[in-house]
């Protein structure tokens, strides 16, 4: 919504900016905790009580003649005044009230921070920490008006670690090159993977005992050294089945299966790509997400978790046979 207004690295000598000007009635409390509110996503700096400030921009006009109408509505008082300012120095002081800086130099700490994990800890687990990092990072700059060495700092720290862990969930490496499997090898066979158990590895569970093997047994294994040699094992590296060059195992399984052609199980793929390392957005992700996190704080035990998934990827399988297109 918001974007920068200077050639980053040159001082305004005058600037453009909006003043919000209002008084609310004092018997409108929740009005006045929701306009304030409004100030604040807008991420308006305020001058004084009632008086507050934005850079002007088409849509942040836009926004503050809206939100003048509704404080009139109120019954209050309000007006958007545009102001020029052609002293420099006033002009600085008034861009240094939306410095971010701050924010995007501790977002960089805790992203560099997580390097220490980088070949220990589980890449999906990492990649999720970053995915909340890219979140964080994109709610800074939608209140940021300015380009700042801080900004670009904590974009090529969080772009540099976002492809240090692709480049670990998805290992330089042929593609699943293994396109149906003989069925009768894998029947009444052990299924192991390492904990911990997350959508990938969930995901990965189900499409084994709805599609591969309904009568596996499946090990949820501390260390991968832990496993039986028997045991077919995925969702790890060095894995029977594990993530491809750009695929995660649930989507390594359907094309060594035979399933990738079954439109729903693709589409879970791609659901399960994205909650793990990201990608183009997936709609109903975020609700499934929720879910397996209500899953894991109820279950007191693994194999209770991957029961409580299991009907989370159900109900999603049929919702999407209902739904042939985007739900």
């Amino acid at each position: 919504m918001h974007s920068a207004l200077r050639n980053p690295g040159s001082e305004p000598q005058s600037a453009a900016w909006l003043a919000f000007v209002m008084r609310l009635p004092a018997e409108e409390p929740a009005g006045r905790m929701r306009v304030l509110r409004t100030l604040e996503s807008l991420g308006c700096a305020m001058l004084r009580e009632g008086v507050y400030l934005l850079p002007d921009t088409t849509d942040n006009r836009q926004s503050l003649e809206h939100l003048a109408g509704h404080v009139r509505r109120m019954n209050g008082n309000s007006h958007v005044l545009a102001i020029v300012s052609h002293d420099a120095a006033q002009a600085k002081e008034f861009r240094n009230l939306f410095d971010r800086s701050g924010r995007y130099e501790d977002l960089a700490k805790t992203i560099e921070s997580l390097s220490a994990g980088f070949g220990i800890s589980d890449p999906g687990a990492i990649a999720r920490v970053l995915a909340k990092q890219r979140r964080e990072f994109e709610a800074i700059g939608s209140l940021d008006f300015f380009t700042s060495p801080a900004r670009e700092r904590a974009e090529r720290t969080l772009r540099e670690a976002e492809q240090r862990v692709q480049a670990l969930l998805f290992p330089n490496g042929p593609e699943a090159d293994r396109p149906g499997q003989k069925r009768r090898d894998y029947f009444q066979r052990v299924w192991a993977t390492r904990k911990p158990l997350w959508a990938d590895r969930l995901a990965s569970a189900w499409l084994i005992r709805r599609f591969i093997d309904p009568e596996a047994m499946l090990l949820w294994l501390d260390k991968p050294v832990q496993c039986p040699h028997t045991a077919v094992t995925f969702g790890f590296d060095g894995a029977s089945f594990g993530n491809s060059r750009n695929q995660v195992t649930f989507e390594v399984l359907l094309a060594a299966f035979d399933l990738a052609g079954n439109p729903m199980l693709s589409r879970i793929g791609t659901l399960v790509h994205y909650l793990e390392s990201g990608g183009d957005p997936v709609a109903e992700a975020a609700g499934v997400e929720v879910l397996l996190q209500g899953a894991r704080r109820r279950s007191g035990s693994d194999d209770g978790l991957f029961a409580e998934s299991e009907k989370t990827f159900d109900l999603l399988y049929e919702a999407y046979v209902d739904s042939p297109g985007k739900l």
